[in-house]
């Protein structure tokens, strides 16, 4: 599927591709409700609504990812429930093998990631994926998430890569389909990327279930 030859650089997310989307399913459609409900004084499923029409509302943008705006607007800590369901942040399969595979193939691997920093910083502390990387990013360094291609311009800037000689890994298509707007040639889709949900079946991209489908030989 993969031609590494061709390949530098690999451009990575993570939550939903190198980590468990389950975590963060979990978080904003089950604890979420739940501690909404109890400050706010109102039944789970009234909680749930009423969380559902806000955070679709926002979508794709940068405050869907921002916790200082969820915190703001919902009166809640949002950082200090993320830690009460840390046990549930859980790496991918393969995931380490596939880093370590490309790192001594001398490929440069770099996070890009729409998470909020506070988040991040909870998730790299809990895995400590970081020390198979060469560079982590948040889209919230440049105001603008993985959607826009501001974005885009403005990692080359900081980050320099080819996209012709470039692979990127999304578990979301109109994330990659971003990317393909700017010109990265090599883009690949995560097919289950919450392991408590069923596979999708992804058309617009090539995809994987687990990344031992593509660790270099």
């Amino acid at each position: 599927m993969i031609d590494w030859q061709a390949i530098d650089t690999v451009l990575l997310d993570m939550d939903g591709t190198l980590l468990d989307l389950h975590y963060d399913n979990y978080f904003w459609l089950t604890h979420l409700p739940k501690r909404y409900a109890q400050a706010h004084n109102v039944d789970e499923a009234e909680a749930f609504r009423r969380l559902e029409a806000h955070i679709k509302a926002h979508e794709g943008t940068l405050n869907w990812y921002c916790l200082e705006f969820w915190s703001d607007s919902l009166q809640l800590d949002i950082r200090a429930l993320k830690e009460e369901v840390k046990h549930k942040i859980q790496i991918r399969p393969f995931v380490v093998d596939f880093l370590k595979a490309l790192k001594q193939q001398g490929k440069r691997l770099v996070l890009i990631t729409n998470a909020h920093p506070q988040s991040l910083d909870l998730k790299l502390e809990i895995t400590e994926i970081d020390q198979w990387l060469h560079m982590v990013i948040s889209s919230h360094e440049f105001q603008q998430p993985k959607e826009a291609q501001e974005f885009w311009q403005q990692l080359i800037v900081q980050e320099p890569f080819d996209p012709e000689r470039t692979l990127f890994i999304d578990d979301t298509v109109r994330i990659l389909d971003s990317a393909k707007e700017f010109g990265i040639r090599h883009l690949l889709c995560i097919q289950q990327p919450d392991s408590q949900r069923e596979q999708r079946d992804i058309t617009e991209y090539p995809a994987i279930h687990h990344f031992d489908e593509i660790i270099p030989q």
